[in-house]
């Protein structure tokens, strides 16, 4: 009869332990999952952050230079235009962290752009868009930074030299905008 109470406890106790290890397998996995899909959100937000620093960048009212924005609440509502322009929906928080952005400042002042405060190692090395391809070298979470390159951008969307002899092309923005109706009727 002891031999047999013997062997149950074993046997309870290879269970417990078997459960354990599964268990601890399905956490790891989980928390794998976890900062994966937190690594997608910031890449999400960052990038929404990146586009609306750069829509406000770019678009200037009549008379006014290009600036950066002095706070990410400009960034909600544009007070440049006489009417409402936003550029962002809202101010995310950091996904990894759930606390607020490091900010980028940019040479003139202003936010360049922003980035996480986690020290986390990144799962993802591979596998970026072009504008974030240098995120494949970073040691943590925290070099992935979310900025905008104006000058980088500005010379990758610039146009090819035309040949000899071609006249020079000008951009549609630069024509005067012409609404039907307005100025003399045909005769």
């Amino acid at each position: 009869m002891r031999a047999q109470r013997g062997f149950t406890y074993l046997g309870l106790l290879l269970a417990v332990a078997l459960l354990g290890s599964g268990l601890a397998a399905t956490g790891s996995l989980w928390s794998v999952h976890a900062q994966r899909e937190r690594e997608a959100e910031l890449l999400f937000a960052g990038d929404q952050i990146r586009q609306a620093v750069k829509r406000y960048y770019e678009d200037v009212p009549l008379g006014q230079r290009h600036r950066f924005p002095q706070r990410l609440d400009d960034l909600l509502l544009d007070r440049r235009w006489p009417t409402v322009r936003r550029h962002l929906r809202r101010i995310y928080l950091d996904p990894v962290t759930g606390a607020d952005w490091v900010l980028v400042p940019a040479p003139g002042g202003g936010i360049l752009g922003v980035h996480s405060r986690s020290t986390a190692i990144p799962l993802k090395r591979q596998g970026f868009g072009r504008l974030d391809e240098a995120f494949e070298d970073a040691a943590t979470l925290a070099d992935w930074r979310f900025v905008y390159r104006a000058a980088e951008e500005d010379a990758t969307a610039a146009p090819q030299a035309a040949a000899p002899g071609a006249s020079p092309a000008i951009p549609l923005s630069a024509l005067p905008q012409f609404s039907p109706g307005a100025g003399s009727s045909a005769r």
